[in-house]
């Protein structure tokens, strides 16, 4: 069925592949830059543990994914330098990674209505990668803690408008146009795997809309299971595939969140720079709270 809903395509240009992130205006910017008063910084990304890409009787049996795997690399004999490879499943739930243009196709089209052929290839993504935002996003960042006081909302608890509403209230301050949010809900996907838990709705999607949100950080977006009688995967679907909303997802907002109530503040400079690797859907980041 469809679903009436907003649209960011072709808001700036039928070439455009930085969707909410051209919100981020000099004024934006400014705002943010004002915030960063001490220079105390705050990591919101997770701590991700690799496992060992090597198999046979010395390798883990914990774990059935892994968000990283590694082998290491020694040069010389006897060693003068170590190095390691790598390999990252980048949309993993244990790594807190962003969400570009390219990651959702709606259609067989990515934003802005590029054809999916066009898009990407064998070689990677050509429109809409992660490497566009190799510049940084700087704006200001606001803390919605859906659940203050180190708590956590209720299992399948539905995100709404009014959720939205209260934890800025409760903070202060008033998103604006360019701003970045990270929401708290208290759960992660790693920790609670299996496990009900809350997601955003349509109409907390809505709000991000209204309020000109540029980009979205937090440590479950949307639920699992879908939330009842709602759209299921509102983050992504619409957040990020209507309304051209980059996504951080599995980040981790509790050092933040007692940050922020130790200093009175729920507003920060937020910055994140992905590395510059060209034709990804999506790249590890780790975003920074500068208070």
């Amino acid at each position: 069925m469809a679903i009436d809903f907003p649209s960011n395509w072709g808001r700036w240009g039928d070439a455009d592949e930085r969707g909410a992130v051209n919100l981020i205006d000099d004024e934006a910017r400014a705002r943010g830059a004002a915030e960063a008063r001490t220079g105390v910084t705050v990591s919101i990304a997770r701590l991700t543990r690799p496992s060992p890409l090597t198999g046979g009787p010395m390798a883990s049996l914990t774990a059935s994914s892994t968000a990283v795997q590694t082998a290491m690399m020694f040069t010389g004999s006897p060693a003068m330098a170590m190095a390691e490879l790598m390999i990252i499943t980048t949309h993993h739930p244990e790594v807190t990674h962003l969400d570009a243009m390219a990651h959702w196709i709606d259609d067989g089209r990515t934003y802005p209505g590029v054809a999916l052929a066009d898009s990407a290839g064998p070689g990677g993504v050509r429109h809409g990668a992660a490497h566009v935002y190799g510049g940084g996003i700087l704006t200001r960042g606001v803390l919605l803690d859906l659940a203050p006081g180190g708590g956590r909302l209720d299992p399948a608890h539905p995100i709404t408008a009014a959720d939205l509403d209260a934890a800025a209230a409760r903070a202060g301050t008033e998103v604006l146009p360019g701003d970045a949010i990270v929401t708290r809900t208290g759960w992660n996907y790693v920790d609670d795997d299996g496990k009900t838990t809350p997601g955003m709705t349509l109409g907390a999607v809505r709000w991000m809309h209204e309020h000109g949100v540029a980009i979205w950080a937090g440590d479950v977006g949307d639920g699992h299971p879908p939330i009842k009688d709602e759209a299921p995967g509102a983050l992504h679907r619409f957040a990020l595939g209507r309304l051209a909303i980059p996504l951080i997802d599995a980040a981790d907002p509790d050092e933040l969140a007692q940050v922020c109530a130790e200093l009175g503040r729920w507003t920060f400079q937020f910055v994140v720079a992905p590395p510059r690797i060209a034709g990804t859907t999506g790249v590890p980041v780790n975003p920074l709270a500068i208070f």
